[in-house]
């Protein structure tokens, strides 16, 4: 049962920004940045394996710059739902962590994006230095990723109440479009 303390973090501050009652944008939004980081990374190891590395140095850069303006627009929409959380909250103190890990995590990705800023000119692989920030970076953000879920699947921000869950589970005809699976 959803206690009246838990309400105002499963109510979207701004349904047109942040996403309707149930459905926010923040979790899909933070799918840009994680895929194009992680495949950044693989772009940065394999450039150390091929014997014309330029393209993957090349793609790394632009994949790096991706993600990060990916995670800008994930962060506008996760302050929203910061927002709210009831502070004073283990809720709110786990989402502080978790906004500050991946506010690093960006700043430590916008720092590697102009460290290898036209590097893959010469055709080279990625540098020791920029590939190492990369893991390090990917690091944390999983532990900020651990700290997300956590944020919804143990304390429900912005997920639905349980009696709007248990919706999905009722034996007949849904409420959505009967030849929809979903």
């Amino acid at each position: 049962m959803t206690s009246e303390s838990q309400l105002p973090a499963k109510r979207p501050v701004s349904a047109s920004l942040a996403g309707p009652y149930g459905h926010p944008f923040h979790p899909i939004l933070v799918t840009v940045p994680i895929g194009a980081w992680v495949a950044g990374l693989a772009f940065d190891i394999a450039s150390h394996v091929v014997d014309r590395p330029g393209f993957l140095t090349q793609s790394s850069e632009w994949l790096i710059g991706i993600g990060v303006i990916g995670a800008l627009l994930a962060a506008v929409v996760g302050f929203l739902d910061l927002f709210a959380i009831p502070a004073g909250t283990p809720a709110f103190r786990t989402a502080l962590i978790h906004m500050t890990l991946n506010l690093l995590v960006t700043a430590a990705y916008a720092v590697n994006f102009l460290w290898r800023r036209g590097d893959y000119t010469d055709g080279g692989s990625v540098g020791l230095g920029p590939l190492v920030l990369s893991a390090v970076s990917l690091a944390v953000l999983g532990v900020s990723g651990f700290l997300g879920g956590k944020l919804a699947y143990r304390y429900g921000v912005r997920v639905a109440d349980e009696s709007t869950q248990a919706e999905g589970y009722r034996a007949g005809r849904s409420t959505g479009d009967a030849n929809s699976p979903v």
